[in-house]
């Protein structure tokens, strides 16, 4: 068994522990954290690829598409007052208000159908452009309408409409105003909210928020010194920064997402994983129970399926056939094939695992070396950017479309596939009708399983701090949390 705290650095262990008690419960701004880079003087934008975690923040705070998630995670309106979906679901009309909400910047048709455009131009890296391909055409129909025609039903296409790589920028646009950005820390003012009536508009607004970027274990730190009250984006590989640190208590909150997690091989790595029976055969000695065990993560569910379950376009995703076995027979025949394989011929190297410098990445690491140690195979870890044999898979699905995880292996992506794989994959993204786009992303995953371009773990892992007061937060399946809905305003 591997002990969490032994494989926690030395810098970890000393974190100081501090605790603090939280400000007044409707007192001043609401200062978030969200864990990467700092926040800088320049827009980001997702056209030109993707955005970290808090720049990705701070575009949805100022920012919003034709529709958004509220704290829950379902669906409403942003940008575009109402929409309704006909013609068998290939179109999506939208209808923005006759009047801008007060205080924000007018937005008409043409602006949002330039914004899609964008996002689906050849040269655009939005990572979102993937997942858009059924669209044909974007029409503004009226300066208030706009009709988005796809070239194949798509029933969760409006869950990819409220991510922020689709948002619409600029002054005044979202929920709140970037007041001044300075040293890293963005200040948002909250812009009237349009539903309120308007004697009673002040005293719906939200609070100030003062946004940032930064480490996780200064986040952290910052949190539990009563400095912060939320503090957003943790994954796996900061989360036993949470489990060693003194936190009030009912403090730490997971989200349950979708998404993958796990290791992609590389389509150009060693001799050892070029062979399919060997890429199995190191997948299915995984202890998917001991990195639950590790994690610590309440109610994380390990899985070697690639599909989440609960995908619409699929009944059920494909398990790999020796998923239901014993890990010790699921040992005993990996050992096999291994040494079969060296038998022939093969030459055994250390596989190269490139993984986060955290601890959660260094827990990690040991667990699955350990699992492939017992079966002669010998891994030495790698930094992210480094040349590896393996590399982390840790995201969170946009919507609950099957391509967003079957797409992930396709040959593109330099992962081990096959042509007829890639030929089915194509095949459903035009398919006419939804009956016949299950039928060939079913059989992709089939093709995708057996091929074994991934070491499947289970869903991502996402974790937050919030501080008591704010009383609207909520768990969100999407990861999502909506900086004007995190606290109740104060009552007059």
């Amino acid at each position: 068994m591997i002990a969490r705290r032994t494989l926690l650095a030395a810098p970890l262990l000393a974190l100081i522990l501090l605790g603090g008690c939280h400000r007044h419960r409707y007192a001043g701004p609401i200062e978030v954290s969200v864990v990467g880079p700092a926040l800088g003087s320049a827009r980001p934008g997702f056209d030109r690829g993707p955005v970290e975690a808090p720049a990705a923040t701070l575009i949805e705070a100022t920012g919003q598409g034709l529709v958004r998630f509220d704290a829950s995670g379902q669906i409403v309106p942003g940008v575009a007052a109402r929409w309704i979906v006909t013609d068998n679901g290939r179109s999506l009309i939208f209808r923005l208000p006759d009047l801008p909400a007060p205080g924000t910047h007018p937005i008409d048709a043409a602006d949002v159908a330039r914004r899609i455009r964008a996002a689906i131009a050849p040269g655009s890296r939005n990572p979102l452009k993937p997942m858009l391909g059924a669209i044909d055409e974007v029409d503004a129909v009226t300066p208030q309408v706009i009709d988005v025609e796809l070239k194949a039903p798509r029933p969760n296409l409006l869950q990819i409409f409220a991510q922020p790589g689709l948002a619409m920028g600029g002054q005044h646009r979202g929920p709140f105003a970037l007041a001044s950005l300075r040293d890293g820390v963005a200040v948002l003012a909250p812009l009237p909210d349009p539903d309120a009536a308007p004697e009673a508009g002040h005293l719906r607004r939200a609070p100030v928020v003062h946004l940032r970027g930064e480490r996780a274990a200064t986040a952290v730190a910052r949190f539990a010194a009563g400095q912060s009250d939320l503090m957003l984006g943790g994954t796996f590989d900061d989360l036993p920064l949470a489990h060693v640190t003194s936190l009030p208590r009912d403090t730490l909150h997971f989200d349950p997402v979708k998404g993958l997690f796990g290791l992609a091989f590389s389509d150009n790595g060693s001799d050892l994983i070029v062979d399919s029976d060997n890429r199995r055969a190191l997948a299915m000695v995984v202890d998917r129970d001991r990195i639950a065990r590790l994690m610590g993560a309440p109610g994380w569910n390990p899985s070697p399926a690639i599909v989440a379950p609960g995908t619409p376009e699929i009944a059920g995703p494909v398990m790999p056939p020796w998923a239901s076995r014993p890990l010790a027979d699921r040992r005993a025949d990996a050992a096999r094939i291994i040494t079969n394989w060296q038998a022939g011929g093969g030459k055994l190297a250390p596989l190269r695992v490139a993984l986060p410098a955290g601890p959660g990445g260094r827990m990690l690491f040991a667990s699955i070396a350990a699992d492939w140690r017992a079966i002669g195979v010998q891994a030495i870890r790698v930094g992210p950017e480094e040349p590896a044999d393996l590399r982390l898979v840790d995201e969170v699905a946009p919507a609950d479309i099957a391509s967003f995880y079957l797409r992930s292996f396709a040959c593109e992506r330099q992962v081990p596939c096959t042509p007829v794989s890639e030929k089915v994959l194509l095949a459903a993204r035009s398919a006419p009708t939804l009956d016949e786009r299950s039928v060939l992303l079913t059989q992709a995953d089939a093709l995708i399983t057996q091929t074994v371009p991934f070491i499947a773990f289970g869903p991502p892992i996402r974790w937050s701090l919030v501080a008591q007061r704010l009383d609207l937060y909520h768990d969100s399946p999407r990861a999502f949390h909506p900086l004007n809905e995190l606290r109740s305003p104060p009552k007059r």
